[in-house]
């Protein structure tokens, strides 16, 4: 019998001086990064909450929490990685697809968005045509309109076979 479940995942974080931008393992030249205790990948964080929450194993604060030194400054792909393990270990271990939003004023996005893809694809082991993924403004709009943050949004619909 196979069981599917959905997850949603959401993630914002802060814009800063000092910091490189690393969205989707991607290094974004900007003149500001993401603070955070990783590597603040905004675009991993809600993939990885996204599917944490179908498999109702929590978020990714519960098993990588920012009080914990061995995750400063970690490569967030290599948690979403971890998080993909933690999934398939308990059963779930096909991912139908992922559907992802970033919320950013600026830098522009798209012509960074297939490396993205490609990163997610390599790290997940699925297909890049099982990834949907673009990026949008607030239209000036709330703090990622202020250029204060980037926010991202993803849904993913995982199963299991019993």
């Amino acid at each position: 019998m196979t069981q599917l479940r959905v997850g949603q995942g959401y993630d914002v974080h802060q814009l800063v001086e000092g910091r490189k931008l690393i969205i989707g393992g991607v290094a974004i030249p900007f003149e500001r990064g993401l603070l955070g205790h990783s590597d603040a990948d905004v675009l991993y964080h809600a993939v990885a909450d996204a599917l944490l929450g179908a498999a109702g194993l929590g978020d990714i604060g519960q098993h990588f929490p920012p009080s914990d030194d061995r995750y400063k400054d970690a490569d967030s792909g290599e948690l979403l990685a971890v998080v993909w393990g933690l999934v398939s270990a308990e059963g779930y271990r096909t991912i139908h697809n992922i559907d992802i939003v970033i919320m950013a004023e600026r830098p522009k996005m798209a012509p960074h968005i297939p490396a993205m893809k490609k990163n997610l694809a390599r790290i997940l082991n699925v297909a890049e045509k099982q990834i949907g993924l673009k990026a949008t403004t607030t239209e000036t709009l709330g703090f990622v309109g202020r250029e204060e943050g980037i926010a991202v949004s993803a849904v993913c619909l995982i199963s299991s076979h019993e």
